[in-house]
């Protein structure tokens, strides 16, 4: 489902750092696991445990491990990323990000009793001899539970369209993510999800698409 930025925006409240929030992504660091060899990727991640609509708590940095079921260019091993910065994961914008899907996601699953959520900080570049790829496994499902994914901000990219499948595989839309808040909410039992390759517009200046990746699985659910 697409939500637009100004619908996000009101469901998160005042965000008093955005500016400081957005700027972070200056900071990532080269994915070394790319199977491709690409260098066009970027990112941070960080672990959290959630309560359902209540507590939210950062958790020891650990690895970020798919099977390859989910995951067949990357799965089936350990990925050790640098960690999100403290100030960034304490900070207003994140916490209203993950109190807020805590929520809806919670309400979506009324028997689950603790959520692990993984938050993910990326960005893909772009240059004139090489396109960058958001989903360089293609269309896929994460092995979760649920999915946000936030854009932070695009430069001079063409393209970066998401599109929704079912579980056959058939195309059921697509939405492309503009201004900074759109949203992409993904049930990952249902469907499929991907994001088509970005381009740059003006080849002589930087290229890049910014989003903010953040997953629920349930740890532990209540019969019923």
């Amino acid at each position: 489902m697409f939500a637009p930025g100004s619908a996000v925006r009101e469901q998160l409240g005042e965000v008093v750092d955005w500016d400081a929030f957005a700027a972070s992504w200056q900071q990532l660091v080269v994915d070394p696991y790319m199977a491709d060899h690409g260098r066009y990727r970027r990112r941070r991640h960080a672990v959290f445990r959630a309560l359902p609509g209540g507590l939210i708590e950062r958790q020891p940095h650990q690895a970020h491990y798919q099977t390859l079921e989910y995951n067949p260019l990357h799965g089936g091993v350990q990925r050790w990323f640098e960690p999100i910065a403290d100030a960034i994961a304490a900070g207003s914008c994140m916490q209203r990000v993950l109190g807020a899907t805590n929520v809806l996601f919670s309400a979506l699953s009324p028997r689950v009793a603790q959520w692990h959520v993984e938050v993910h900080q990326f960005r893909i570049e772009a240059s004139d001899s090489a396109a960058g790829k958001p989903t360089p496994e293609g269309v896929h499902r994460d092995g979760v539970d649920w999915v946000l994914v936030l854009m932070i901000q695009r430069s001079n990219i063409a393209a970066g369209t998401t599109t929704i499948h079912d579980l056959g595989g058939a195309q059921l839309g697509s939405f492309t993510l503009t201004a900074p808040f759109d949203a992409a909410l993904v049930d990952d039992h249902r469907c499929f999800h991907g994001v088509t390759a970005v381009t740059p517009i003006d080849p002589t200046r930087r290229a890049f698409r910014d989003v903010l990746v953040v997953t629920f699985r349930a740890e532990n659910s209540t019969p019923g």
